[in-house]
């Protein structure tokens, strides 16, 4: 006969709610703007970013927000990954650029270099982070990253 134990069954993980952002809300990208007159053009598809600097504040945003289709939209075909998976312990708490090299509607590369804060299951943290931008089809993309710390 054999011996079984019986453990207690985990709650299933709470899925991820993105926090409630309004059109009025404070855009979460850092600019001060409304979230409906900044980034959400862009997430709504009613605007493009016109440099990298403001691509990698919307991309940003998208994250805060959930907007997984935004954020495949704007992710250099080659590099795209399949899916977006949002971690529901993770709270994005505000973005600092650190820098900008090309981006500009001029140029056809670009990178920016940011501090992204978040907390992880409550813990404070944050990632440093140099992007690559370049246009794709006319429009700036997210192509890859190099982890500053």
């Amino acid at each position: 006969m054999s011996r079984r134990t019986s453990h207690p069954r985990r709650p299933a993980a709470p899925q991820a709610v993105p926090p409630r952002i309004t059109a009025e809300s404070p855009c979460p990208c850092g600019l001060p703007a409304a979230y409906g007159d900044c980034c959400g053009r862009m997430h709504a598809g009613t605007a493009a970013a016109p440099t990298c600097e403001v691509l990698m504040r919307s991309r940003y945003a998208a994250f805060v927000v959930q907007d997984a289709a935004y954020l495949l939209r704007t992710w250099h075909p080659d590099a795209r990954p399949p899916v977006v998976d949002f971690d529901p312990a993770m709270r994005w708490t505000g973005l600092e650029i650190l820098g900008t090299t090309e981006g500009s509607a001029f140029h056809t590369t670009g990178t920016v270099t940011f501090r992204a804060h978040y907390t992880d299951d409550g813990r404070p943290d944050a990632l440093h982070e140099k992007s690559r931008f370049v246009r794709h089809e006319g429009a700036w993309v997210y192509a890859a990253a190099v982890f500053v710390d």
